[in-house]
């Protein structure tokens, strides 16, 4: 379709912003690795919760999410409990553990260098297999967020997929590229709070021409009863499965690392309350459009062949051009946040973990940096050649690779935060399981039936907790930097 002028110049101011943003972040803080991978652990609350906020949610919350809404009811909003309460116990419990400990742990500046350091693993064989894990699942992370933007300029402009694919990774790639963490997470933020408007101004306009809240229930009771059914179309196994959503914030790199990276572990009470505000508010309005649109589509007889488009739809027919360019922006900033944040971490893995760790330890701060950015690079193209031909819906490309880190990774994150006995055997015991646990379910075509984190993430838990029985006790200099950082945390509570 073709958008009114003042669509497309909000649209360009947009992407103007994200990359002076990244300008501006490449002149204060690229000049060693600590800086440019992690913004030099200076990042305050406001933009630590919003920026976690913006990269957690990709463009599925304002497609996917509505969408299946849309299609299901509200039981398809078991999914928003589950996600919920993970973050908030990811905020409370995690959240300022790690930020402790990973300065204690000679400083690391990644998951699989806390692991390492955690353990003083000398093998270099956690390491290896924590990145290697990252690279493989935040490729195909990274690769659903391209899909999300090339579908995006289809079915707002009525381009071509590959176009709108081109334009959207371009753009990551610049600021990405050049401003490092701080660009990430200074675009992450402004990122979501234009998502947040979004998801409280369209649902909003939308029930109120439809004639209200109650009028809008209404309608959707009127077409179909079931859409307010709790457990319509669901089984016990599928509930669970959309409430196993919340165990993968344990391990996600690319939220982990906003702890890892804020000022101090006193402000994560206030991330967090920015932080889950945020989140609530903006599931339910993610929901609410999906209600809403179900109603309104219906009621006006219109066509929509892709549910997952309902929020693009709204934006076009309730809103003059300028607001509907802000809207349309909503929707970029939440795949280009998630994206940007996923390439950053990937390449991470590759410098700090690959490069320096096996073939360039005496690398200077200006070699890593642009290793960095040459790692960005690589990333980004292997993910667009796999978004080149999409063959899956937003939510299922998202739900793989969230159960890739939540249950390779969460596991080992929980019990090397708050059990002394744990060793680095366990530690790649379950890393192993989790990941392999995944690809399997998967393979054998068991998703539909439950989702992959649940068998995945019990395996790696059990992996661990028997593998580090099993072998030998943690060296003492360990145990002592375990009740250093538990210390150190009571200290700051």
């Amino acid at each position: 379709m073709n958008q009114p002028f003042g669509t497309y110049l909000t649209l360009g101011i947009y992407f103007i912003g994200m990359l002076v943003i990244g300008w501006y972040a490449f002149r204060k803080s690229t000049g060693d690795l600590e800086g440019y991978m992690l913004g030099g652990r200076g990042v305050g609350p406001f933009v630590t919760a919003l920026s976690a906020g913006a990269a957690d949610m990709s463009g599925w919350m304002l497609m996917g999410l509505p969408g299946s809404v849309f299609v299901k009811g509200i039981s398809g909003m078991w999914i928003v409990v589950g996600l919920s309460l993970g973050a908030y116990l990811n905020y409370v419990y995690v959240a300022p553990r790690l930020r402790i400990y990973t300065k204690i742990a000679q400083d690391a500046i990644t998951i699989p260098d806390f692991f390492e350091n955690r353990f003083m693993d000398r093998s270099r064989l956690l390491k290896l297999i924590s990145a290697a894990v990252i690279l493989i699942f935040f490729t195909f992370y990274t690769s659903s967020g391209m899909v999300s933007g090339g579908r995006f300029f289809e079915s707002a402009f009525g381009m071509d997929y590959r176009f709108g694919l081109f334009l959207v990774t371009s753009i990551v790639i610049a600021y990405t590229l050049f401003g490092g963490y701080l660009a990430v997470s200074l675009t992450d933020s402004v990122q979501g709070l234009i998502m947040f408007a979004a998801l409280v101004a369209i649902p909003s306009v939308a029930i109120y021409h439809l004639g209200g809240f109650k009028a809008s229930f209404d309608i959707v009771n009127q077409l179909d009863p079931a859409h307010f059914n709790l457990f319509q179309g669901v089984q016990t196994a599928g509930i669970l499965s959309l409430l196993a959503w919340g165990l993968g914030y344990f391990g996600q790199p690319h939220i982990l690392v906003r702890f890892m990276s804020i000022t101090s572990a006193r402000e994560l009470k206030t991330a967090r309350r920015i932080g889950i505000s945020w989140m609530v508010i903006g599931l339910l309005g993610a929901s609410l459009i999906g209600l809403a649109g179900y109603a309104y589509v219906n009621v006006n007889l219109l066509e929509l062949s892709d549910p997952e488009t309902i929020f693009i739809l709204f934006a076009n027919i309730l809103f003059n051009p300028y607001i509907t360019g802000i809207l349309l922006a909503a929707l970029l900033a939440a795949v280009m946040s998630t994206i940007s944040s996923q390439l950053l971490v990937t390449a991470s893995a590759l410098t700090e973990d690959f490069y320096r760790t096996f073939l360039r330890r005496g690398a200077s701060n200006r070699e890593l940096v642009l290793i960095g950015r040459l790692s960005v690079l690589l990333i980004a193209v292997i993910a667009l050649i796999m978004s080149y031909t999409p063959n899956d819906t937003i939510l299922n490309l998202v739900g793989y690779a969230w159960a890739g880190f939540g249950s390779s990774f969460g596991p080992a994150v929980l019990l090397s935060l708050f059990w002394k006995r744990m060793t680095s055997w366990g530690a790649i015991a379950g890393i192993v399981s989790g990941a392999v646990g995944v690809i399997v379910w998967v393979a054998l075509g068991l998703s539909d039936m439950l989702y992959e984190m649940i068998p995945a993430f019990c395996a790696s838990l059990l992996a661990i907790v028997v593998v580090s029985l099993l072998t030998s006790a943690p060296q003492q200099q360990v145990l002592d930097e375990f009740d250093q950082a538990r210390q150190e945390l009571k200290e700051r509570a």
